[in-house]
């Protein structure tokens, strides 16, 4: 049996990330960015598909987990019969290089340890040649190449590498690990001693910049430093996950690929790092989508690729079994190809925030952005009046969903308030009024008297967890009965333990099997409900059960399953950090600030 999902720890670089199991493994590996081939793909599979294994050699009684401080240190502590090991995993922060540094340092006793290192490029698919240098290890396939420095003795056993070597109180152990393209000279790679420090460095120096409340700030700062690692530095784009097909049910198809730079979660990320004081990265994230949106505005996708890449053609990879079973593996995704309003009222929102937060007198810049966002409205003039596919990306055909139409309204009342508030040329009065007969519609149409709530789309009698959206983002105030009575009706038909799911599934025809987890970036969405209405008592009780579904390391997956108490879905998810962060912020007295 694999890992549990949540059994897994992030470490990273900006540039690319990698996955640490709490047995000393290393299941996961993407280089050189997020949606390139895996170098180790055994979470998805078994250990013949990519692995790194280190850990003691006999028996663990206990096992210990925790970042050093305020960084993406992944410190992991063995208690055995022997002595105590501590194994440090993490990638320096280099701007032409990517490494993976472990070290394992004896803490007390006599310990002996074993590695075993299967390397496999895309995907667990291609076995590499590999040949040793004295204590270098080279390893080489196609495209891609890695060298292996460390001082313990390396030898080759069935198409992998195995170590036995032990550790002793006050030993440290290095092995540093350096992808390169299989074309050019290996790099040299650093002293591992000497990058732990300067790593743990780098990300104290960011993380100090932070201001959080007290109350909440373990949650936050460890969130902040998540969406940080997944941020890709060279361009500024913000992955959702690190991960592919991770099911969002056990033995599910509901297994998509996650390493490509959403528009609503890269803008809510957006809204998290500016919330946090981090204005670099906010600049980064604008310039990255000046030009992976550039062009015709009717071609704007919902998601990139880390570089802006458009064309994120999906398939499956059938030689890898699934998480657990959970076929197909999917590479790419089909969803790029959607149709989803809601974007454009994120992507205005997050534009004019920004403009809110950074004002163009202070810096001109500010109002580079402009024709975009002109350009943009011009055409969701003509585009707001038709179906789409909803922020859940139901692949069961378009509908006239109520949370994209609300979008498509903040989209037009941010960009009023902009032209307004900052004097830009713009049609003013033909955007307020499409704002208006948006609005109009919505409440006309999106609302059912019988059931005293929003419904998930016009015509339809099903709730959505995204409904929950409509007082965050101004639509309607959040002491509206119709509000009210919207959180009222989801409490009654979409909690599960006290969670949110999205939608029922069973009832929801989106073309693939019924069932699901929790989901929940809804779940801390109705903790922002109950602060804005004043249930403060609920909405503390609420955040309290959900920062309790952090693993141990502190991060959240996508989804939940109460039954099992299992994560679910892709791990880390930047969209469920990044509502963990604004409900820690409404609870502790930061402006309920809607995006308008």
């Amino acid at each position: 049996m694999p890992l549990r999902i949540e059994d897994y720890g992030l470490i990273g670089d900006t540039q690319t990330a990698a996955l640490v199991g709490s047995d000393g493994s290393i299941d996961w590996m993407c280089v050189p960015r997020f949606d390139s081939g895996a170098v180790f793909a055994g979470l998805l599979g078994t250990p013949d598909h990519g692995r790194w294994l280190l850990a003691p050699a006999g028996g663990v009684r206990r096992v210990e987990r925790a970042y050093h401080g305020d960084t993406l240190v992944l410190e992991t502590t063995f208690h055995t019969d022997d002595g105590v090991v501590r194994i440090s995993d993490f990638m320096p922060i280099r701007t032409h290089q990517v490494e993976l540094v472990r070290i394992v340092e004896g803490v007390s006793g006599r310990v002996p340890m074993h590695m075993d290192l299967r390397i496999r490029f895309d995907y667990g698919s291609i076995v590499p040649w590999v040949r040793k240098e004295d204590h270098r290890l080279r390893a080489i396939a196609g495209p891609d190449a890695l060298v292996l420095n460390t001082p313990v003795d390396l030898v080759g056993a069935d198409q992998s590498t195995v170590a036995e070597f032990v550790v002793e109180a006050g030993d440290a152990v290095p092995f540093v690990m350096a992808w390169h393209p299989s074309h050019e000279e290996p790099p040299r790679t650093g002293d591992g001693l000497r990058l732990r420090k300067d790593t743990i460095t780098w990300w104290k120096r960011w993380a100090a910049q932070a201001t959080c409340a007290p109350e909440t700030r373990d949650l936050i700062m460890r969130s902040l430093i998540t969406l940080k690692a997944l941020t890709y530095a060279p361009t500024g784009g913000i992955v959702a996950a690190p991960t592919t097909s991770l099911p969002e049910w056990i033995g599910s198809v509901r297994n998509w690929d996650y390493r490509y730079c959403w528009l609503r979660d890269s803008v809510l990320t957006l809204g998290a790092l500016m919330a946090g004081g981090y204005k670099e990265e906010a600049f980064a994230w604008r310039d990255w989508l000046l030009r992976a949106a550039a062009g015709d505005p009717a071609d704007l996708q919902i998601m990139y690729g880390v570089q802006g890449e458009r064309r994120l053609t999906e398939f499956e990879v059938d030689w890898l079994p699934g998480y657990e079973g959970s076929a197909p593996v999917r590479v790419g995704n089909a969803a790029h190809g959607q149709f989803q309003l809601d974007v454009y009222g994120e992507t205005l929102g997050s534009l004019h925030l920004m403009r809110l937060m950074y004002p163009p007198e202070d810096d001109p810049t500010m109002n580079d952005s402009w024709p975009l966002e002109t350009a943009l409205l011009e055409y969701l003039e003509g585009a707001w009046h038709h179906p789409d596919d909803g922020i859940w990306e139901v692949r069961g055909g378009r509908q006239h969903f109520t949370h994209s139409k609300v979008m498509a309204w903040l989209a037009f009342s941010c960009a009023v308030a902009s032209a307004e508030r900052f004097d830009l040329p713009a049609p003013v009065d033909r955007w307020r009024q499409a704002r208006d007969d948006v609005h109009a519609l919505v409440c006309a149409e999106g609302y059912d008297p019988d059931l005293g709530s929003f419904t998930q789309a016009f015509g339809s009698r099903q709730l959505d967890g995204a409904l929950l959206q409509l007082p965050l983002v101004g639509f309607l105030p959040p002491t509206d009965e119709r509000i009210r009575g919207t959180v009222a009706a989801i409490e009654r038909e979409l909690l599960h333990d006290g969670f949110v799911l999205r939608y029922r599934s069973d009832q929801t025809d989106d073309g693939l099997p019924a069932g699901e987890g929790v989901f929940l970036p809804c779940s801390f969405w109705l903790v922002d409900n109950y602060v804005v209405q004043g249930r403060t008592d609920e909405a503390w009780a609420l955040y309290r059960r959900l920062a309790s579904l952090a693993n141990d390391v502190g991060l959240f997956s996508e989804e939940y399953d109460p039954a099992s108490g299992r994560a679910l879905g892709n791990m880390p998810q930047a969209f469920t950090h990044l509502a963990g962060v604004r409900a820690a912020q409404t609870l502790t007295g930061a402006p309920p600030r809607t995006m308008h």
